[in-house]
């Protein structure tokens, strides 16, 4: 008999029309909220300023070089270096100085007295608050530029080999997390009968192994992933040391420690639990799991959750506590189905009714991943901008389609979940009833070894009966093929998780393209000619101010002003102004008091611009003692 898709009565069909239409909602409200956008967000550090300015020609050799950040970092020894033309050291500091102010962030390094003049190159490398390490380059001049030895480096923190090993330990530690978690919610939510059986117990017991696994090696190769890039240097105590003072480090020794609790959890769900025969005895042992494995899990989750991206940036608060739900949600979904998967394949015992239990509790797991994933989403991209011109972004839409592919996959599963029945369970247990006969035969035969050869052969042919059962019945089949196919699409979906998590957010990313850039290369742009007429009330108080900057770009402009009265001849004036804000970025305004070149011209050279954004440049004139007036109008610099 060939297995056909059931036509579903009108239970089963309502629940998937009510998935896609609560789906279609929540996909309309992510871009709705992305469009809306919001305050600045932080994740992932992005260097927003520097002093002196990437590819800045300095007159005379500064005291210091300082270099802002859009967060806060961890810095250590040698996170800030300064090399001359010949790659010696030009700096004093072996660890920076912190000079943050209010809420902006900067660090600084001395410099050697009477440097020469030319060409000198600025290497930096620091750990942003969402744990990734963050690092760049560029270069300044003394006097002129010249010719320098000393080669940027190619390969960014977190990069190399080791890079490498950390992520797929990364991606192994949330592969482990969502079978240990969803496993023992699959055997206590769903199918109490699983904590006898071996394949079930084998799950949660790998899903832990590999979590405990991963953990370990993140944390000793936590100081090379931010450090040195050398494999070597995970077994340096010294390093290791300073990694359990950080955030993240911590957050693993802690993760390590709940695993600790996690294997008295499993050891009771499948022994003192498996065993209990007596029904009250067990629900009352059912109810003490369920929260102290509740309480575990959460704990687990909160590792991630208080060491990455949820951890820093806007309403932190509230993004820790949403994650974990995240996280939470992601595990009781992907890993029943896991569950139910081994349970199809490995056990021929699961009845309809866990069936659709994990059918329930999946659907509330798509619910709350839809939640927490429209906020989420919000916070780390914000615009559609950054949605789609940035590799956050693009990872995020790709998630989102494998999401849909999966619920689409789900929708065909709940349909053979409609139809299952437990038929081809009541005849596998009638094929188990052997005849009286046969079974006092076997009791009655005095040769022990005889028996147990006996009764090994009768067992083997009832797991053979049970199986050829098993694998006739058409929902069986249907169900089984089905969940495969979730579970294949859940293991790419679950790649693809992993990549965001150390993947600069979208928002982040945007913010970083409008600060000072890693690479050695002057930041993009061009002249900005502004023209903007005034009145101040006064006699002869009209006319027209026209500025030009030059090369309109961050670091180091060149700003003209002129002044044309209204007959359109040079006008001089007492007194001229201005000033630059970036609202956006809460900086300014920055005072700029231009100098008198000629008739009408006025000029300023050096003018700091720390990052690229939309300027609003405030212009104040002044006609007479009490005639004056001040104007505004913004434009894109950088």
């Amino acid at each position: 008999m060939s297995a056909t898709a059931p036509h579903p009565g009108p239970s089963p069909i309502r629940r998937p029309l009510a998935a896609a239409a609560l789906l279609a909602a929540l996909v309309s409200l992510v871009f709705g909220l992305l469009l809306a956008g919001a305050g600045p967000a932080s994740a992932h550090a992005a260097l927003t300023g520097s002093d002196p300015a990437d590819g800045a020609v300095v007159d005379t050799a500064p005291k210091e070089v300082t270099l802002s950040f859009s967060e806060a970092i961890a810095v250590g020894d040698d996170s800030i270096r300064v090399l001359d033309p010949s790659g010696k050291r030009a700096d004093t500091d072996t660890e920076p100085k912190d000079l943050s102010e209010g809420s902006t962030v900067r660090y600084g390094v001395a410099l050697h007295s009477g440097l020469p003049d030319g060409t000198y190159t600025v290497a930096w490398q620091a750990i942003s608050a969402d744990s990734h390490p963050i690092s760049g380059a560029f270069t300044f001049s003394i006097g002129a530029p010249s010719d320098t030895t000393v080669a940027l480096p190619s390969q960014e923190a977190g990069g190399g080999p080791v890079g490498v090993v950390y992520d797929i330990a990364r991606y192994a530690a949330y592969g482990g997390f969502v079978l240990l978690v969803g496993g023992s919610a699959f055997v206590l939510v769903c199918w109490r009968g699983g904590a006898t059986a071996l394949p079930m117990q084998r799950l949660v017991v790998r899903g832990w192994l590999a979590l405990t696994a991963a953990t370990l090696v993140m944390l000793l190769l936590r100081n090379p992933y931010t450090g040195s890039g050398k494999f070597a240097d995970a077994f340096d105590l010294a390093g290791l040391q300073s990694v359990l003072d950080t955030k993240p480090g911590a957050a693993l020794v802690s993760r390590l420690l709940l695993l600790g609790a996690a294997a008295l959890f499993i050891a009771v769900l499948f022994g003192t639990y498996a065993r209990r025969e007596d029904e009250r005895e067990k629900k009352d042992l059912t109810f003490g799991l369920a929260v102290g494995g509740g309480v575990v899990a959460t704990g687990i989750a909160a590792t991630w959750a208080m060491s990455e991206h949820a951890s820093t940036g806007i309403q932190a608060n509230i993004a820790m506590p949403v994650d974990v739900l995240h996280l939470l949600a992601v595990a009781a979904w992907l890993g029943g189905l896991a569950s139910l998967l081994v349970a199809l394949y490995r056990t021929p015992d699961i009845g309809s009714a866990a069936v659709r239990r994990f059918s329930a509790v999946a659907f509330g797991s798509v619910v709350v991943l839809a939640a927490t994933g429209i906020y989420q989403s919000w916070r780390q991209v914000g615009s559609w901008s950054a949605l789609t011109g940035t590799r956050y972004g693009q990872l995020l839409i790709l998630k989102v389609a494998l999401i849909a592919v999966l619920l689409a996959v789900a929708w065909f599963s709940r349909r053979w979940t409609g139809r299952l029945t437990d038929s081809a369970v009541a005849s596998e247990e009638a094929s188990e009833e052997e005849p009286e006969s046969e079974s006092e035969s076997v009791s009655a035969d005095p040769d022990p070894e005889r028996a147990a050869q006996l009764a090994r052969q009768r067992a083997a042919l009832t797991a053979t009966k049970k199986k050829r059962i098993r694998d006739a019945d058409p929902q069986r089949s249907g169900l089984r093929r089905s969940v495969l196919a979730e579970a294949a699409v859940a293991v790419v979906l679950l790649a693809l998780t992993t990549m965001l998590t150390s993947t600069e957010p979208g928002r982040t990313e945007e913010e970083a393209a409008g600060g000072t850039p890693s690479a050695s290369a002057p930041a993009a742009g061009g002249p900005v000619n502004l023209k903007m007429p005034f009145d101040t009330g006064g006699q002869n108080g009209k006319g027209t101010v026209r500025i030009d900057i030059e090369p309109g770009r961050t670091g180091s402009n060149d700003l003209h002003v002129w002044i044309d009265g209204s007959d359109g001849k040079p006008m001089d004036v007492p007194e001229l102004k201005l000033a630059l804000t970036l609202e956006s970025k809460d900086i300014g305004p920055l005072p700029v008091v231009p100098d008198r070149l000629a008739e009408g011209h006025w000029s300023a050279s050096a003018v700091q611009i720390p990052m690229a954004g939309d300027w609003k440049i405030d212009v104040t004139v002044r006609t007479s003692d009490i005639d004056q007036v001040t104007i505004d109008k913004n434009a894109k610099i950088g």
